[in-house]
């Protein structure tokens, strides 16, 4: 046999061999990332229940007292845009551009603060906002998750894209990546911002009124918890 045939076929086996290494190791790697997205998937299950058994309790302490039981503030809000921005004062178009709310039915999350509620209360009449649940959340995230990675649109299917561009923040798996949103974690930033915005269907029997407030039988404004609602018929 020539020696460059030779020469080709060790090439081709010592690639062979290194393919099969590169893919037991990768084989090996997504077992141990599945093992620690389960403990971790059980974990917060576990954190989700005793939070809610404690505001039960706090609730029936404060009933026995006589007293009232005031939740804490919400920090977590769920945004989606209703309304185009012809011809409409340059800051908020601005803000909308900040928010990430470019087009109608983009939905994003943002964290609550003094800040954000301004911004929130200047676009109001284009926005269309409340304060997720748990499985609102989880809902999203599943079902319409796409995320920015290497300057692209991704779909939330691989638990390696997200260890990839979190993993520093100790963000290996969806369900990491949902607490770190939900809990508005130290993390929050850089999860919200792996994100791209929600895309959105126009609402099963349309709008009522996106001209007015929620509180006058409308779409736009806070509607506080009620967005839950909303979000099942842009889903």
């Amino acid at each position: 046999m020539p020696e460059s045939q030779l020469k080709k076929r060790k090439t081709l086996e010592a690639n062979a061999k290194a393919a099969d290494k590169a893919a037991k190791e990768a084989a090996a790697q997504r077992k141990a990332s599945a093992e620690i997205a389960f403990k971790n998937a059980e974990k917060y299950v576990k954190e989700y229940r005793d939070a809610e058994l404690d505001e039960i309790k706090k609730r029936r302490e404060a009933k026995d007292a006589g007293n009232f039981y005031v939740p804490a503030e919400p920090k977590l809000a769920f945004v989606v845009r209703i309304r185009g921005i012809v011809g409409v004062h340059p800051k908020v178009r601005k803000i909308l551009q900040l928010l990430r709310l470019r087009q109608i039915h983009n939905g994003v999350f943002v964290k609550l603060n003094g800040a954000t509620i301004n911004m929130l209360r200047w676009v109001e009449p284009y926005i269309a906002y409340g304060y997720p649940n748990l499985a609102t959340v989880k809902k999203l995230v599943y079902k319409r998750g796409y995320c920015k990675f290497n300057k692209q649109r991704l779909p939330l299917n691989d638990n390696g894209v997200i260890e990839e561009a979190l993993g520093k923040y100790n963000i290996v798996c969806m369900e990491d990546l949902i607490h770190e949103i939900y809990t508005v974690g130290p993390a929050f930033k850089q999860a919200n911002n792996f994100l791209w915005p929600f895309k959105l269907s126009s609402p099963s029997g349309g709008y009522t009124d996106k001209l007015r407030h929620y509180n006058e039988n409308g779409e736009a404004g806070n509607r506080g918890e009620k967005i839950v609602g909303l979000v099942k018929k842009l889903i």
